[in-house]
């Protein structure tokens, strides 16, 4: 078994995530044409971990690049784009793609993009080795971001969360679960949760999205999600979680009231864009009770956190929505 990341709990902490102290742990200018790398994903991999990365180029051009780590800290990023081949459609047109996440079912490591097809949409694509990839037909109509797939079928179709949008800065948005057969054709769309009231929940009164792929526990499917607050300084992403019903997933069993990380290092609060913490993937170990979280930084760096998934789960439970 892949040894995930891990670094203990600082004595004098209370939180239930916390961070790395070597945050962050892939630069803006890892590779020579980057602008920022940020909001990416990964997986164990073989010996060690694969990866696919949001990476900005110096014209701000929006794309994804594969990567590979023995230890899930230090990471060889490609220097070029992913070049897709046809999967199962021969339209694959995009004029981006960022925000990737990436979930290994039955045989193959799916990926999941926001797609630039007349505005922002759910790409999906597949790989067997991290080399060759292949792109299938668009999830949704635009406009759509945050597309996360559950890591297995359920009822026998394939699962996937996502946030319906416009074609801006968001200043709305709900998760929302839809099916399908065939990684095709997606239908039976369900509302998941939606932004909570302000008086509520503040953190996530303008927004929330899926984040990292979620993972299955005794007490239901453990996700990860941003919440959005619009302040008098912009949008404030942190990070929440939840859990979900095993084979009803639009039914919500807990949903944290507080937040479980927000904005508060330099590398979260200065950036391309300021007071952004975006969860889009984790390592973990249920046998461990460890779990390693990536998230973007100001959309311009990734960094890494950690915490017990027992802990997590109790801290969902004890101060739930």
């Amino acid at each position: 078994m892949n040894k995930i990341p891990w670094q203990d709990k600082p004595k004098d902490s209370e939180d239930v995530l916390w961070r790395y102290d070597a945050n962050p742990i892939i630069d803006r200018y890892a590779i020579p044409n980057s602008n920022s790398i940020f909001n990416s994903a990964v997986v164990p991999f073989e010996n060690g971990f694969a990866g696919v990365f949001r990476c900005d180029n110096k014209a701000v051009q929006m794309n994804i690049h594969a990567g590979f780590s023995e230890n899930g800290v230090q990471w060889n990023i490609n220097h070029e784009p992913i070049v897709m081949q046809a999967g199962n459609t021969q339209m694959i047109d995009s004029d981006y793609k960022y925000d990737p996440r990436v979930a290994f079912i039955e045989d193959r490591y799916w990926i999941t993009w926001c797609n630039g097809y007349h505005g922002p949409t759910i790409g999906i694509g597949y790989t067997f080795d991290f080399k060759e990839f292949f792109q299938c037909e668009n999830a949704f109509l635009p406009f759509n971001r945050n597309g996360v797939l559950f890591p297995k079928k359920i009822n026998g179709k394939y699962a996937m969360l996502s946030r319906p949008s416009d074609n801006g800065h968001t200043p709305f948005g709900d998760i929302y679960l839809s099916y399908s057969p065939d990684m095709k054709y997606w239908g039976e769309h369900r509302c998941v949760m939606k932004a909570a009231s302000f008086n509520d929940s503040a953190w996530q009164c303008a927004k929330i999205g899926a984040g990292p792929v979620p993972i299955w526990t005794n007490e239901g499917w453990l996700m990860f999600y941003h919440g959005v607050i619009e302040t008098c300084n912009g949008f404030r992403y942190s990070v929440g979680s939840a859990l979900l019903e095993e084979n009803q997933p639009d039914k919500v069993k807990y949903r944290t009231q507080p937040y479980l990380m927000a904005p508060s290092e330099i590398y979260e609060r200065v950036g391309d864009v300021p007071n952004v913490i975006f969860p889009c993937a984790t390592l973990h170990s249920l046998e461990e009770d460890k779990l390693a979280l990536y998230y973007g930084a100001a959309d311009t760096v990734t960094a890494l956190a950690f915490g017990h998934i027992s802990e997590i789960i109790a801290f969902t439970k004890q101060n739930s929505l």
